[in-house]
């Protein structure tokens, strides 16, 4: 009697013990913004992980390796990915912006890396700034749901907001608008992908970190599995070296 009691108690924490499911499975998502995030094959759709590269996507390729989750990973737009990642469950997107507004929205994993925002004027531009104050009144190029167009757009300043960034470098030599606000790193490779020459760096600001941001349903044994990874990715040395190697 005493032990089909155990047995019965066993079984009963073994189906109320929280545990994944098949249904926990991970669908990540990022978008074309190198070096951080891009496709291997230059397309501006992926559907697997094997045709997306980056600096963040590396990191968020060995942190899952780290673990033993099933996961998707797909490039998309940013707006896309985003709002996958507000409002579905085990939904994720990297490379995200930590902010203050941004944190009750989505669990975080990460740091990943950082970024500095960074103001390109175009080609044969005289333009100088020594703060944002100086750009009153111009038209930055940004996009949707971006940090840096929302953190413009939060000051009052006006931002001509696209679905992509990666179009943004050609509307600025166009003169479609008066300054691009970009990262120091990915503005150059758009720029360059876009046959775009001699953008001017006319002022960096907001040292940013950059995390993995999943939906707030996402249960804490994943996000718990992730930070772990993150952490022996780092006593690895691999954190350092997949740095190295974009130039950080």
């Amino acid at each position: 009697m005493r032990y089909t009691s155990l047995l019965l108690s066993l079984t009963a924490c073994l189906i109320l013990a929280p545990k994944l499911q098949a249904s926990d499975k991970l669908y990540l998502y990022t978008e074309n913004f190198p070096p951080y995030n891009m496709s291997a094959t230059g397309r501006a759709f992926e559907h697997t992980g094997a045709d997306i590269d980056g600096l963040c996507t590396e990191m968020v390729k060995a942190i899952l390796e780290q673990t033993d989750l099933d996961y998707v990973i797909k490039l998309r737009n940013w707006d896309y990915g985003y709002n996958r990642a507000l409002s579905k469950r085990n939904h994720g997107i990297f490379c995200t912006t930590y902010t203050e507004e941004r944190a009750p929205r989505f669990k975080w994993v990460g740091p990943l890396t950082v970024n500095l925002w960074t103001i390109f004027a175009p080609a044969g531009s005289d333009f100088e700034m020594d703060s944002l104050d100086d750009a009153e009144g111009m038209v930055f190029g940004g996009y949707h749901n971006d940090v840096m167009t929302e953190y413009l757009l939060a000051r009052g300043f006006n931002v001509s907001a696209i679905n992509s960034d990666d179009l943004n470098p050609k509307r600025l030599e166009l003169g479609q608008v008066d300054l691009w606000i970009a990262d120091r790193l990915a503005g150059p490779y758009f720029a360059s992908q876009q046959n775009v020459e001699g953008l001017i760096p006319v002022y960096s600001f907001n040292d940013t970190e950059l995390f993995l941001a999943l939906n707030p349903e996402t249960p804490d044994e994943i996000v718990d599995k992730l930070n772990d990874g993150l952490e022996q990715v780092r006593q690895s040395g691999m954190f350092e070296a997949i740095e190295t190697k974009y130039g950080l």
